[in-house]
């Protein structure tokens, strides 16, 4: 391992981690900075496991609700329909994704032009969601119809072109379809869970072949890296989210989307650039982000506040008219 390969891995590692969990789309940040560093050391299976390090993160601070939701699944009747719920939602994007896998990897992810223009279009939504004064039929997601978990799910299918958030779609297709800020959040964060973890096991798949164990250092450095930022956002990050809402990362992705523009046409950015993301015939990742609903609903005094037998009352707002 040269010292340049080692920094390359460092800096992915932190990209990966922390944009996992906030609405900017980690896919596109991974592509764009990837293509930026001319990083191409570690082959294919470093995306894949430097994405297990922020999904084992994930699971980390979420580990006692999930218990207390499985040990609940085989005798109450409204955890089991909460769960089928989850898996239809899951299913659109999912068969998407297998079905148009060689357009999407081939067409989508190797078109900077595209990425950034998902990111710009992607930040203005942000914001003119944020404006909007919706109607809230559903306030906890124990009690999403069916329907409503079919329609989440139709909107995570944006999220099969890179830059566009998987949390920001899912959220913002929740409130649209009627729910309020904070449960919209907290199911995108369940609908994250088969999302990521179907994504990661078919990228994995794909990949395995191609694996080698020569690169075994910088993949073990991007994995801790990734884990470790992981950790930091989803457990550090609630109070910015909190006071300031989602409003500056409307206006991050606006400013990375433009700069990857005038990146491409004034300076030739990304031409003829392979990358190990970009490069690897990797399938569509689904933007793998639980996004800012991690921060939030389990960010909040070690996952207390999110606590799915909370009453309505007593679960934070999610931020004042911010989305």
């Amino acid at each position: 391992m040269d010292v340049k390969s080692i920094i390359d891995a460092v800096i992915l590692g932190v990209v990966e981690g922390v944009t996992e969990f906030i609405p900017v789309s980690s896919t596109a940040h991974l592509l764009l900075v990837s293509r930026l560093l001319g990083f191409t050391s570690a082959g294919p299976a470093f995306e894949v496991l430097i994405q297990l390090g922020a999904i084992l993160a994930l699971l980390a601070v979420y580990a006692e609700r999930l218990i207390r939701l499985v040990a609940a699944l085989p005798r109450d009747r409204r955890t089991q329909r909460f769960v089928l719920g989850v898996v239809i939602a899951f299913l659109p994007s999912a068969i998407l994704g297998v079905l148009f896998e060689h357009v999407i990897t081939r067409v989508f992810f190797n078109s900077i032009v595209l990425i950034a223009l998902a990111l710009i279009i992607g930040g203005i939504a942000l914001i003119a969601v944020d404006g909007m004064v919706l109607r809230k039929r559903y306030i906890d997601i124990m009690d999403y119809p069916l329907g409503l978990a079919l329609g989440i799910g139709l909107f995570q299918c944006l999220s099969l072109v890179p830059g566009v958030s998987r949390s920001g779609a899912t959220i913002a297709g929740a409130l649209l379809l009627g729910t309020d800020k904070r449960s919209a959040a907290e199911y995108s964060f369940f609908l994250a869970m088969p999302t990521m973890a179907g994504a990661f096991a078919y990228e994995l798949y794909k990949s395995i072949h191609t694996m080698d164990g020569s690169q075994a250092g910088l993949i073990a450095i991007g994995f801790v890296v990734a884990f470790l930022s992981a950790l930091v956002v989803v457990r550090g990050f609630l109070a910015f989210v909190s006071r300031y809402g989602f409003a500056p990362f409307a206006w991050w992705r606006i400013a990375v989307g433009v700069a990857a523009l005038i990146g491409v046409f004034f300076f030739g950015f990304g031409n003829g650039q392979p990358t190990a993301v970009a490069d690897s015939g990797r399938p569509v990742t689904l933007e793998l982000a639980a996004g800012a609903e991690a921060i939030e609903v389990g960010g909040q005094d070690r996952l207390e506040a999110g606590r799915l037998d909370a009453e309505a009352g007593e679960r934070a707002p999610l931020g004042n008219g911010s989305f």
